[in-house]
């Protein structure tokens, strides 16, 4: 089977070159062809995101010039804001799967930002901190329980909105970053042999 494009869209505040990006990028490249990308309003140095018109036709030509050169079963992934772009485009694209990395569920407002998620028909991986106030477990489980789409989770302990663990739970727990980090790797592995094959 081909390798699969996973095309991996970055979060509201850090562009796809930042060490989160570049690492997950990284270990991922194990799993498939990664494709990073960033919005207009990254590329131009603006803090503010681009309104959501914007962000989705990026997300659409990013995906059109990756699969010109990988074409292979798509895979939607992303950090935060980037995982709730691709959650909107996952049926216009085709997707195969979704991996959210931190999906920010909360909105400032406090409102559920749920409304894509009921939407999938595509089997979807959420990988969430116990720790992220953008994405309380109890809320997600929620909204898991009336989604069509299937979905996996794999919770990362004392995580933060970016899977970052406590140096005391580490301590306890006899583990560094890293090994929290392959776990993530592990699951995300898992989830896509069981949904692409392979």
């Amino acid at each position: 089977m081909e390798r699969p494009l996973i095309l991996f869209a970055h979060g509201a505040g850090v562009p796809s070159s930042s060490p989160w990006m570049q690492g997950w990028a990284a270990r991922m490249d194990a799993l498939g062809e990664v494709v990073t990308f960033d919005y207009p309003y990254m590329r131009e140095g603006r803090r503010a995101p681009d309104r959501p018109e914007v962000l989705l036709e990026a997300h659409r030509a990013a995906c059109a010039a990756a699969r010109r050169e990988h074409p292979g079963p798509l895979v939607l992934a992303g950090k935060s804001m980037g995982s709730r772009i691709s959650c909107h485009l996952a049926g216009e694209l085709e997707a195969a799967a979704l991996v959210c990395f931190g999906y920010p569920l909360v909105g400032q407002s406090g409102a559920l930002r749920d409304a894509p998620l009921r939407e999938l028909r595509i089997p979807v991986l959420f990988i969430q901190g116990t720790r992220d106030r953008l994405c309380p477990l109890e809320a997600l489980e929620r909204v898991r329980a009336q989604m069509q789409a299937p979905s996996s989770l794999h919770v990362v302990e004392s995580g933060d909105h970016s899977l970052q663990a406590t140096k005391t739970w580490l301590r306890t727990a006899a583990l560094d970053q890293d090994a929290v980090d392959a776990r993530i790797l592990e699951a995300v592995r898992a989830f896509l042999a069981a949904h692409l094959g392979g």
